[in-house]
């Protein structure tokens, strides 16, 4: 299951979400939000800032329906892994376990993936994932007890809600290069998704499936 997130990579949950930026807020609710706490000082603005561009930080910084989207992955999800270590070989599968938890009132959820790696031992990863009020776009970091490289991507919602398509970059240890991973998380159920992650073949530079994961969300 290493990272889909390759080397292999297993990213770890992401609880899928809505394709929209939070766009429901107002400026007067971002200007109610910059408001100082009670008892701190009231901010003044830096030398040549004006008040939308306050508003601008404050709602890059706001949780919206993505976040909360996101939030709704947050539990302990069982998932029986098949993968495909080349193109044309016979898949190896195991079972792993992801614990998602929320971060930063709910600004991000980080997910932390326990399972074995067949022939490889003991597998650990985290990945931590968001969504981005400035570019629109879901973002997210993986790292794993496998490899020594951090995988970063960003993703984007289907329109119906129920596919998260990922692209991450990470360095391939045979070719010494920088390569891609598409990863696909798709919600099948009230307590169920699936995650399926495409790699290009480092002999032939094609892309191959190198993993599925049916995740079950515990009650």
């Amino acid at each position: 299951m290493k990272r889909n997130f390759l080397g292999f990579v297993l990213p770890g949950l992401t609880t899928m979400v809505l394709a929209a930026v939070v766009g429901s807020i107002t400026v007067a609710h971002a200007a109610e939000d910059a408001k100082p706490a009670a008892g701190q000082p009231e901010m003044k603005l830096p030398p040549g800032w004006t008040a939308a561009d306050m508003q601008a930080c404050m709602l890059a910084g706001t949780p919206g329906k993505m976040h909360k989207f996101l939030v709704q992955g947050v539990g302990v999800w069982d998932g029986k892994t098949t993968m495909w270590m080349v193109p044309g070989m016979d898949p190896m599968k195991s079972t792993c376990t992801m614990t998602v938890a929320p971060m930063f009132d709910g600004r991000f959820v980080k997910g932390d993936v326990a399972g074995d790696m067949p022939g490889m031992g003991p597998y650990q990863g985290v990945g931590l994932y968001g969504f981005d009020n400035v570019t629109g776009k879901f973002v997210s970091t993986w790292v794993d007890n496998q490899s020594t490289g951090m995988m970063t991507g960003t993703g984007s919602l289907s329109a119906d809600g129920k596919t998260l398509t990922w692209n991450f970059t990470h360095s391939c240890p045979i070719t010494k290069k920088p390569a891609t991973l598409r990863e696909v998380e798709t919600i099948t159920g009230p307590n169920t998704k699936t995650l399926e992650m495409f790699g290009e073949d480092p002999k032939s530079g094609k892309e191959f499936q190198m993993m599925k994961i049916e995740f079950t969300k515990k009650s």
